[in-house]
């Protein structure tokens, strides 16, 4: 599945070809500097020719010839952003909104940092939920499908009165064409985020639970137990060393069915439910536009210093 952001841009709009040529400098530095001749004295080449180092044009460096139009683009991809790039996204807008309003989770969303974390307590312990906006970037592009062919649906190539060989010709009548399919049952997915939950105790012990957040589901990947939190985040190479020589528990899937279900049940008292599945998806989606819209100012801003 494409970004939004990737479907909306995906029509060209340069208003203008970029140069691509490399113009050359107005004034060589050889040309600027020759060696003086051995038929002129050197007094007068030096002060005829040679100017201090401080006041040489030459040695300051102008600012290069693309960076006025590297700039106009990147102002009128600010505009453009700024003007539509939350377009389609209102019902996400909104459930971030409520998220934020709702009074049950502690945000940490610095500007033009990747990672959000969403803390709060349940009894004695403290859960957090960390998912990144990396994500959304890392999605390869899915065919749409108004771009689905007969070589997607075999079975379509294969008319109702043909059969095999010596049989009935096809007619063109028995060919529907894929736009003229019905997808009443087909829905596109959502893109999977990856999820990690800690839960801690008072004595410093947690969980770090692994998972994927889609289409409203959590699917739990992983339980792995620490003695020490600070290994279920592992920030340094030398706790990620510590928490790889630690046994972290067989695959969630190779579980007894009835122990899976009662891990889900688990995590959804402390919250980590279908309305947080479904709303850490929008959340990406949000903080992704407001970011590049971020990123576009500070580039403007380096370029034009």
């Amino acid at each position: 599945m494409m970004s939004l952001r990737a479907v909306a841009r995906s029509v060209p709009r340069f208003s203008r070809p970029l140069s691509t040529a490399v113009r050359p400098a107005a004034r060589s530095w050889q040309a600027a500097y020759q060696r003086p001749s051995l038929f002129v004295s050197t007094s007068k080449s030096l002060s005829g020719r040679i100017r201090p180092f401080s006041t040489a044009k030459a040695l300051r460096e102008p600012a290069g010839e693309g960076d006025v139009e590297l700039i106009a683009k990147v102002e009128e991809e600010l505009r453009h952003e700024k003007a539509s790039g939350m377009e389609g996204l209102d019902a996400a807008v909104e459930n971030v909104k409520l998220l934020k309003e709702g009074g049950v989770w502690e945000i940490t969303d610095n500007p033009g940092e990747q990672e959000v974390t969403l803390t709060r307590k349940f009894g004695n312990e403290t859960i957090r939920v960390h998912f990144t906006v990396a994500d959304l970037q890392n999605i390869t592009e899915q065919p749409e499908f108004d771009d689905l062919s007969d070589a997607d649906y075999p079975e379509s190539s294969h008319a109702v009165n043909q059969g095999r060989q010596g049989g009935v010709g096809v007619h063109p009548e028995d060919r529907v064409a894929p736009s003229d399919r019905e997808f009443d049952d087909i829905t596109e997915p959502g893109f999977p985020v990856r999820v990690n939950v800690t839960i801690e105790k008072p004595n410093g012990a947690a969980l770090l639970i692994q998972t994927t957040a889609q289409d409203g589901v959590f699917d739990i990947e992983d339980v792995a137990y620490f003695p020490k939190a600070d290994l279920a985040y592992a920030k340094t190479a030398e706790k990620d060393w510590d928490r790889q020589s630690l046994y972290g528990g067989p695959p969630f899937e190779n579980l007894d069915e009835e122990l899976q279900k009662y891990f889900e049940l688990y995590l959804e008292e402390r919250g980590i439910n279908s309305e947080l599945a479904n709303v850490i998806p929008d959340y990406i989606q949000v903080k992704e536009q407001n970011e590049y819209v971020r990123w576009l100012e500070n580039v403007k801003s380096f370029v034009s210093a």
